[in-house]
């Protein structure tokens, strides 16, 4: 009698269990869904991953090699293309993903998104679907960072282990700020609003980060922001990876990040709702 009373708790367990675990993996499911249906966008019209090729490409050439002369920006022992390099595989990773909510957008006005509401699909599968679909996008920019810092010399951590650290960190990126662009893009509804809140935010999150200068060069007033700022904690990560090979401050850049992402994805997936409302 003991035994049966004991075994109908752990029945009941096994198949909460079960059923949690089937839970998980119809969410994922859908959300492979959604990166199926993106990546099949990308397929369709690849010309958006040689358009911001073009944008890393003219910061290292121009930008980066000028300022590597002019010596004016202290980088300690390393050059500053190889600080530098890092920084804009983070700006590549922003430019890429910002603007991401411009989709969701479009897809309401057409009437794609009522669909995917309607749907038995999650709010937060739609959402980390377009984040990890932004993501993908991003792993063109480091195959270009990767082959102008082989041109030009810089130092670059060839670690198998180093690269699959950075494109976890171009991916956690993306991620963030895609969502973070999802998020703003459930506030203001509009494409103009959006576009023009989008350019406004992105260029204080680029410069107010350690994409190009040091944080201790900064004005007084900016060290702050640069500290709150998201993308110093991406720029740090990948220059960790991918150039210094100094792993001291990885776990807090990812923790982070990750922390940061789990909070806009959040946000933007309770936001949905009220984007079509």
């Amino acid at each position: 009698m003991k035994s049966q009373e004991q075994g109908v708790p752990r029945a009941v367990w096994a198949e909460a269990v079960q059923a949690g675990l089937e839970g998980v993996f119809r969410f994922f499911e859908k959300t492979f869904v959604i990166v199926d249906l993106e990546m099949r966008k990308l397929r369709r019209d690849p010309s958006d991953l040689f358009t911001r090729a073009i944008q890393p490409v003219l910061w290292l050439l121009i930008f980066g090699q000028v300022l590597a002369r002019t010596r004016a920006i202290p980088t300690g022992s390393d050059s500053y293309l190889d600080f530098m390099a890092p920084g804009i595989l983070a700006q590549s990773v922003l430019f890429i993903s910002i603007f991401y909510g411009i989709a969701i957008i479009w897809e309401r006005d057409l009437g794609v998104l009522h669909k995917f509401l309607a749907s038995p699909t999650p709010r937060a599968a739609l959402v980390l679907g377009k984040a990890l679909s932004a993501g993908l996008r991003a792993f063109s920019q480091v195959i270009i960072i990767y082959l102008l810092s082989l041109v030009l010399g810089v130092k670059v951590n060839w670690n198998p282990l180093a690269l699959i650290g950075v494109l976890a960190a171009v991916m956690l990126g993306a991620a963030l700020f895609s969502t973070f662009s999802l998020l703003i893009a459930c506030v203001v509804k509009t494409r103009e609003r959006f576009m023009g809140i989008g350019q406004v935010m992105t260029m204080p999150l680029f410069f107010a980060s350690s994409a190009i200068y040091p944080i201790a060069v900064m004005p007084v007033w900016i060290k702050p922001i640069a500290i709150i700022n998201p993308l110093t904690y991406v720029v740090d990560a990948m220059r960790d990876l991918l150039a210094t090979g100094n792993l001291h401050s990885l776990p807090l850049d990812f923790l982070v990040i990750a922390a940061t992402t789990i909070i806009f994805l959040v946000l933007a997936s309770l936001g949905l709702k009220k984007m079509i409302s």
